[in-house]
């Protein structure tokens, strides 16, 4: 798939490509960040995306390369774009993995397996698949169920998006 190319590294931004929803697409207000290592290299890319006015967003998706070491959580406990998620929506409740099941999902022509992470917060979806390059990508969202079609919205976003100003 095109949207999985690596890009060469810049100081600004991440040297992969970040796969979310163009902000265009999103009705509400959309914040990023970076995940920086002690060497000055991208650990990662988090896309907020607020629908509550302010109040909190209504989904988070990582992008997390190999070697990240926000991929490394602990069995049982829920990933890193969860953990923001109550973070930004101050939820303190203790959250787990219930279980998990891989789903085989059509993008296009190609087969996504995607693993399905429910959580003892029923109000919270969360869906991880990892892509050919090795970067995971982790979905979580408020109060609203991750579908099929949402697969189909997800596109690289331009790295000017990513450029410090």
């Amino acid at each position: 798939m095109s949207f999985l190319r690596r890009r060469s590294a810049t100081p600004a931004g991440p040297d992969f490509d970040v796969l979310a929803m163009d902000p265009g697409d999103w009705p509400g207000n959309l914040g990023a960040g970076l995940l920086p290592a002690p060497d000055g290299t991208c650990q990662g890319v988090f896309l907020r995306y607020d629908l509550f006015g302010g109040r909190g967003p209504a989904m988070i998706i990582g992008n997390l390369p190999e070697g990240s070491p926000a991929r490394d959580v602990p069995e049982g406990e829920v990933p890193f774009e969860v953990g923001q998620l109550l973070l930004a929506l101050e939820n303190d409740e203790e959250v787990t993995v219930v279980s998990t099941e891989d789903v085989p999902v059509m993008q296009g022509d190609s087969l996504l397996i995607v693993r399905r992470v429910k959580l003892s917060e029923s109000r919270i979806s969360c869906v991880q698949f990892d892509r050919s390059d090795n970067v995971l990508v982790t979905i979580a969202a408020w109060d609203r169920p991750i579908t099929d079609d949402l697969y189909a919205l997800l596109k690289p976003l331009p790295a000017e998006l990513f450029q410090q100003g």
